[in-house]
C-alpha cells in the first residue's frame, strides 16, 4: 500500500483522498488508458499521479478552487483557481501531486499515453521525444480531440477499435505539434494505397463487418504503419478507416432490411454492433432514416 492506501501497481491513474472525493469512468485502449472523473462533494482533497511510466494529459471542463496548489516536476507550483476549459501536460517519468479545496464539482477527463505502444512507435517515434511540461493552457485541436476520446469512455458499442485508435494516433500528433516535435517524416503525407491493397481491405472489411475490426489490424494488412495507413487510406477512399467502416456495415444492413424475418436487432448484431440505439443512431446519421423507416419505405 502507498500514503494513499492504495495498492502499488503498474496502472498509471490519478489517486484521489479521499477516494470517494470523485466518480470514475475508465477505458483501457491499446495506447491510452482514459479516466473521466466528477466530483461528487464539496471538500478539500489531496491528488497524486499514480505509475509514471505514460505521458497524462488533464483536460478540465469545469475546474474552480477556492484554494489549493499543483506540482509538477519542471514547472512552478501552480495557484490559478480557473482552470474551466484549461488542459494540463505532464511528461512521462514526472511527479504530479497537489491538493484543491472545490468551489464548483470538478470535472474532468485524464488520458494516460504509452510511450512504447506500438501505435505510437513505428512512425511517430513517439517514445524518442522530450516532451515539456505544461500547465493551464489551451489548443483547440487538442481539446477536441480529448473530447472525443472522452466520449468514447462513455460509448458502449464494441465496433469502436478503428476510431479511437485514429483518435490516439491524433492526440499523439497533435502534443508533438505543440511540443514543436512534428519531424519531417512525420508531416510530409504520402500517397495513397495501390489497388492490391485497396481489393485486399475491402474484401477483408466486407468478410468481417460483425466483428470489431482494429486500426491495427487493417494497418498490418496493408503492411503499413498505423499513422501512415491512416493518411493513405483517406487519399484513396475519401473517408478514414473508421468511416468507411461504419458506412459499409449501414449498406449491408440495407440489405439484411429487405428480409423482414430478420429483426433490427438481430439486423445490428449482424453488421458489428452490440447494442440497437448504436446502430440506429449510426443508420441515421449515414442515411437520415431510422432502420424501422427504411424498412417501411423499402416494403
Amino acid at each position: 500500500m502507498d500514503g494513499f492506501g492504495i495498492p502499488v501497481t503498474g496502472v498509471p491513474f490519478v489517486a484521489f483522498a479521499p477516494s470517494s472525493i470523485v466518480q470514475h469512468r475508465t477505458a483501457d485502449w491499446i495506447a491510452i488508458r482514459a479516466d473521466n472523473i466528477e466530483g461528487v462533494r464539496h471538500e478539500a482533497f489531496e491528488f497524486v499521479l499514480k505509475a509514471t511510466s505514460h505521458h497524462l494529459l488533464i483536460a478540465n471542463e469545469r475546474a474552480e478552487w477556492y484554494d489549493g496548489e499543483s506540482f509538477v516536476d519542471g514547472l512552478s507550483q501552480s495557484r490559478v483557481r480557473v482552470w474551466n476549459r484549461k488542459m494540463a501536460f505532464v511528461p512521462a517519468g514526472s511527479q504530479y501531486y497537489g491538493w484543491k479545496k472545490p468551489r464548483a464539482l470538478p470535472r474532468s477527463t485524464f488520458l494516460h499515453l504509452d510511450p512504447r505502444s506500438s501505435l505510437l512507435q513505428s512512425e511517430l517515434r513517439f517514445a524518442e521525444i522530450e516532451f515539456r511540461p505544461r500547465f493551464c493552457f489551451f489548443d483547440r485541436d487538442l481539446w477536441e480531440t480529448a473530447l472525443k476520446l472522452k466520449a468514447q469512455v462513455e460509448n458502449s458499442a464494441r465496433n469502436q477499435s478503428a476510431y479511437v485508435e485514429a483518435l490516439s494516433i491524433a492526440l499523439a500528433y497533435e502534443l508533438m505539434r505543440m511540443n514543436d516535435s512534428v519531424s519531417p517524416l512525420v508531416s510530409r503525407i504520402r500517397g495513397g494505397l495501390p489497388n492490391w491493397q485497396q481489393k485486399k481491405l475491402t474484401q477483408y472489411i466486407d468478410e468481417h463487418l460483425a466483428e470489431d475490426i482494429s486500426l491495427s489490424s487493417l494497418a498490418e494488412l496493408a503492411r503499413l504503419s498505423p499513422y501512415h495507413f491512416s493518411h493513405a487510406f483517406k487519399q484513396s477512399f475519401g473517408v478514414p478507416p473508421h468511416r468507411y467502416l461504419t458506412c459499409r456495415r449501414i449498406e449491408r444492413a440495407k440489405s439484411l432490411l429487405a428480409n423482414r424475418k430478420l429483426s433490427v436487432t438481430e439486423i445490428g448484431l449482424d453488421v458489428g454492433f452490440s447494442e440497437t440505439s448504436s446502430f440506429t443512431s449510426a443508420f441515421h446519421k449515414v442515411t437520415g432514416e431510422t432502420p424501422t423507416d427504411y424498412r417501411r419505405s423499402v416494403a
